[in-house]
């Protein structure tokens, strides 16, 4: 059995971390023709998901939302954040041997810092792209992309449309600088310690005393 971990919404200035650990037979999911989940679509996403679900022996799922992003920022780089996270599930899963996309531009440091932060023995196989070169990695990078993107569907219910919540879509920094010229502050939905925030508010020459990032 092969386990794999991977994350959805790192980049985003809108919305949660979503992290996902899977363990399946991966003789059973190569049939799914999973890859990468940014490159299907989310109607292909959606469809694979409860088939992914179905044929996984154990699945974890973390759920980081902007405050607690931002709450660890203060001491922690986000790489930091997510091998500390990547470790959890691996406690939580308790397999042998994992599979993970690597976060850092050095990937068996990314490996050790997970293998730090564990309270079990695990081997630890981590590189840049195993979403896209391991069927197991790509199937938990499918399973947290379609969380994520419910979790946001649930956000713009309240907020409205605000569009991908990532920092280089015009639609999400319109409604950010709308929302703050309308309330004053920004929405508790986003993270605070993104530099993205400090850019709207010098250009529109509003206080913010939120933290921002380095």
């Amino acid at each position: 059995m092969n386990c794999g971990i991977d994350e959805a919404g790192r980049g985003p200035v809108i919305g949660p971390l979503v992290i996902c650990g899977l363990c399946a037979e991966v003789e059973k999911i190569i049939p799914l023709k999973v890859k990468d989940s940014k490159a299907l679509s989310r109607n292909s996403r959606e469809k694979l998901y409860p088939r992914i679900i179905e044929l996984s022996n154990a699945y974890e799922i973390e759920i980081l939302s902007p405050d607690e992003i931002d709450r660890l920022r203060k001491e922690y780089t986000l790489n930091d954040i997510e091998a500390m996270y990547f470790a959890r599930i691996i406690d939580k899963l308790g397999e042998n041997i994992y599979y993970v996309d690597a976060a850092d531009v050095d990937e068996e440091r990314f490996a050790e810092t997970i293998r730090k932060n564990t309270h079990v023995q695990a081997k630890i196989i981590s590189k840049h792209h195993a979403d896209r070169d391991f069927p197991i990695v790509s199937a938990a990078s499918i399973v947290a992309k379609v969380i994520r993107d419910r979790e946001v569907e649930k956000l713009k219910e309240v907020y409205g449309d605000f569009g991908s919540g990532y920092p280089s879509d015009p639609r999400t920094i319109k409604f950010l600088k709308d929302y703050f010229k309308i309330n004053g502050s920004f929405p508790p939905i986003v993270r605070r310690s993104w530099g993205t925030l400090k850019k709207i508010n010098t250009s529109l020459d509003l206080f913010y005393d939120g933290e921002m990032d380095g």
